[in-house]
């Protein structure tokens, strides 16, 4: 058994009673559960997550990352905030109560997550007020404009003054400006790329929360501050993570594989997967192997895998438990009109444009610059650049408004990819080749009620629907997987070059991520904060 406070392995008995661990020695007991020959550790704790991302309804979520050893998360549900609201946060945080997963959430600090954003509707400090008198809702979640807080915008300090648990988000901050976010209140990041990053966070006494993701995977790169200064305020999370992700990979426990891998302790890398997250959260009773503790127990056959034999929550095998209901209200959410191929005329005169580069393996973006052939005062795509045509849809009121821009690095060659997971205000986001497999991929997600597709003129080659605020599936998780392979054959047959296109897609719309991004508002150049014109 590990103590995970003094990071030594222990042979001794481990007594349960009422679901908690009453005392480690020599015990006799009812029930006996022989653990002889496999190590015992605390359930995994994801410090950082958005229950969205995995498109399943927590249910399904569930029963996909307990047997994996994880027993509680924290989440910000600021996905189903910009499209239902405070209402259909209430939902989520009801229907988690009715799942063997401990789910804490934090009060989704930024909906919009900034100015040039259009979600449904702002959630106001009076909302995040309200939210923050429920049980499970612990603090105050990742804080996105992060320049508006070192501005001292008194909308971002009143929000502030709500919570004295925040979570931060703020990457590229360095330096003064970094001291001025900290300053503020907020205690941790998970936004941090580079070791320069996260050791000038740890400096500045906040939470360094690593991340590795579906297309942000930060892991390798921050591990060296682990090696350097021990696990102290370091703690690990999946922030956006896709179910097929999951399922073939892991969840917090392949953080902790791939750290050993990467020659971090067992030790250490199992504290920052259990017992830190549950100190920087305040979780009390989780995290530790100890007397008083919650009996969230794995047994992990070698310390290699890190694939469990079995997972306790509260000191018993985990039961089978009903399906989620999902009402009617949570769907039909895309509220486009009539919708045309001459929606995604690019008006521009020639020379040069700005164009969203992709990074592969991150969320940040490039802000390159490129000539893509012209025709009748209009920009249009070219393979041979690797550009193509990206719009921005606004979904939650029927505007008809649209953002338009290019992006390099998808690879496609024809067709269109769309989805109406599109971080954080989750418009439609649609990447093409041609006006009129955009018009079709759009119009598909419009009539599905949400979800992403892939497109070849008006043939739809492969889809996910996401009927439940366009975000969740609520079918099973083995059809959600085989779908969601499905998309990624279909968008290789068009070009497709990129591992996770479908999340890094989801992210071209984010606001508050360097370096160029695209709104239903337009360009957005995030270094400056400010809306830009095509031409650079």
């Amino acid at each position: 058994m590990l103590s995970v406070f003094t990071r030594e392995w222990l042979e001794t008995d481990v007594a349960i009673v009422d679901g908690h661990v009453a005392g480690l020695g020599h015990y006799e007991g009812d029930e006996t559960l022989d653990a002889s020959g496999r190590y015992v550790v605390p359930g995994f704790i994801d410090a950082h997550m958005h229950l969205e991302s995995s498109k399943l309804l927590v249910d399904e979520f569930a029963r996909l990352v307990l047997p994996f050893g994880t027993t509680a998360v924290v989440a910000d549900p600021h996905e189903i905030a910009n499209v239902l609201g405070t209402d259909g946060v209430h939902w989520l945080i009801d229907l988690c109560s009715e799942v063997p997963l401990d789910v804490y959430f934090m009060a989704s600090s930024c909906v919009p997550a900034s100015s040039f954003e259009s979600p449904r509707r702002d959630l106001t400090p009076g909302d995040l007020d309200a939210l923050l008198r429920r049980r499970r809702v612990i603090g105050l979640a990742e804080m996105m404009n992060f320049p508006g807080v070192i501005g001292g915008a008194d909308s971002e300090l009143e929000k502030l003054a709500l919570a004295r648990h925040v979570d931060g988000h703020a990457p590229g901050v360095l330096g003064r400006e970094l001291n001025a976010y900290a300053a503020a209140g907020i205690g941790s990041d998970h936004e941090a790329y580079t070791a320069e990053e996260g050791r000038e966070r740890l400096r500045a006494g906040m939470w360094l929360l690593i991340r590795e993701a579906s297309a942000a995977r930060n892991l390798e790169a921050l591990l060296p501050l682990l090696a350097e200064y021990g696990p102290g305020r370091i703690a690990f999370c999946t922030d956006d993570r896709e179910p097929e992700h999951i399922a073939a990979d892991g969840h917090i426990n392949s953080m902790v594989r791939d750290a050993v891998e990467l020659g971090i302790p067992a030790e250490d890398a199992l504290v920052c997967a259990t017992l830190n997250p549950a100190l920087w959260h305040g979780l009390q009773g989780l995290g530790a192997v100890a007397p008083g503790y919650r009996a969230d127990l794995v047994l992990l056959p070698d310390l290699e895998r890190f694939v469990p034999d079995a997972v306790l929550k509260n000191g018993r095998p985990v039961a089978e438990f009903p399906r989620a209901a999902v009402p009617d209200w949570v769907r039909h959410t895309v509220r486009i009109g009539a919708f045309g191929p001459e929606m995604f005329r690019l008006e521009f005169g020639g020379g040069e444009a700005r164009v969203i580069g992709i990074v592969p393996g991150q969320i940040v973006t490039d802000s390159l610059v490129a000539s893509p052939p012209v025709r009748a005062g209009e920009a249009l795509p070219d393979s041979a650049q690797d550009l193509a045509k990206i719009a921005v849809v606004e979904r939650h009121l029927g505007t008809g408004r649209v953002g338009l821009g290019l992006v390099r690095g998808f690879g496609l060659q024809r067709g269109a990819i769309a989805s109406s997971v599109a971080h954080d205000a989750h418009n439609v986001v649609v990447v093409g080749m041609n006006d009129a497999s955009m018009a079709a991929a759009v119009r598909r997600l419009a009539n599905r009620g949400g979800g992403i597709v892939v497109v070849d003129g008006a043939e739809v080659l492969a889809e996910l629907p996401l009927p439940v605020a366009g975000l969740l599936s609520d079918a099973p998780l083995e059809e959600v997987v085989a779908q969601s392979h499905a998309l990624a054959d279909a968008a290789r047959t068009l070009g497709c070059t990129l591992e996770a296109p479908f999340q890094h897609l989801s992210f071209l719309a984010l606001s508050v991520i360097p370096s160029l991004k695209l709104t239903d508002r337009g360009l957005v150049d995030v270094d400056r904060f400010e809306l830009v014109e095509l031409s650079a």
